[in-house]
C-alpha cells in the first residue's frame, strides 16, 4: 500500500475517534503520562508541523487545537495528506536523527505509529472503542518490536508493560509500548 493510502486510511480512524470525543472529555487523562485527550491531538497535530519544518516547509494556518481540537486537527491531517499525495514534496529529502530520509518515509516510519497508538489513546481517554485495525496492529508491532531499546527514550514510549498471558496482538502491542491495555 501506498504511504499515501496507508496515512489517509489511519488518518481517517483517528479522525473518527477525534471526531466522537464528547465535548466534556477533552481534559480526560489520556494513557500517555501527563497529557489529556486535548494533548494526544496537540501531539498528533505538531507531528505534521515537525515533519513539514524537516523539509523546510509550513503547514497552512488552522484552528488551534485549545479552541477546536477536530479543526485543528483537519486542517493539519488535510495539509500531510496533500503533501503525501505531491510526489514531489513526498519525496523531499532531509537529513535526520536515523539519517537521510524523504517526508514519505518518515511518515510511514513514525507518524503513522502515532496514528494508530494515539487513536487508541484518545479513545481510552474518552471512552470509545478501543479495537483497532488488526493488520495495522500486526505491521506495526512487527515494525516496533527491532527499534525496542530506541523507543524507551524519553520522547518516545514509556517502560514495557507485562501484558496478560491470555493478550491478543493487539493488548501486546499496547503493552509492548508502555500502554496497560487492561
Amino acid at each position: 500500500m501506498a504511504v499515501s493510502d496507508r496515512y489517509r486510511a489511519m488518518a481517517a480512524d483517528f479522525t473518527s475517534r477525534v471526531e466522537a470525543v464528547p465535548p466534556d472529555r477533552w481534559e480526560s487523562p489520556s494513557p500517555c503520562e501527563g497529557w489529556t485527550a486535548r494533548d494526544v491531538v496537540r501531539h498528533m497535530v505538531g507531528n505534521v508541523d515537525w515533519f513539514f519544518g524537516m523539509i523546510g516547509r509550513a503547514r497552512p494556518d488552522g484552528p488551534s487545537v485549545d479552541d477546536d481540537p477536530a479543526g485543528a486537527w483537519a486542517a493539519a491531517r488535510d495539509a500531510m495528506q496533500a503533501a503525501l499525495d505531491d510526489p514531489q514534496v513526498a519525496g523531499a529529502e532531509y537529513e535526520g536523527a536515523f539519517g537521510r530520509s524523504t517526508l514519505e518515509q518518515s511518515v510511514d516510519r513514525f507518524m503513522c505509529i502515532d496514528l494508530l497508538v494515539h487513536a487508541w489513546d484518545l479513545a481510552r481517554a474518552a471512552g470509545l472503542d478501543e479495537r483497532l485495525d488488526a493488520d495495522e496492529v500486526h505491521r506495526v508491532f512487527e515494525a516496533v518490536q527491532p527499534m525496542d531499546e530506541m523507543l524507551r527514550s524519553p520522547q518516545a514510549f514509556g517502560p514495557k508493560v507485562e501484558p496478560p498471558e491470555d493478550a491478543d496482538e493487539q493488548a501486546r502491542l499496547l503493552a509492548f509500548l508502555g500502554r496497560n491495555p487492561g
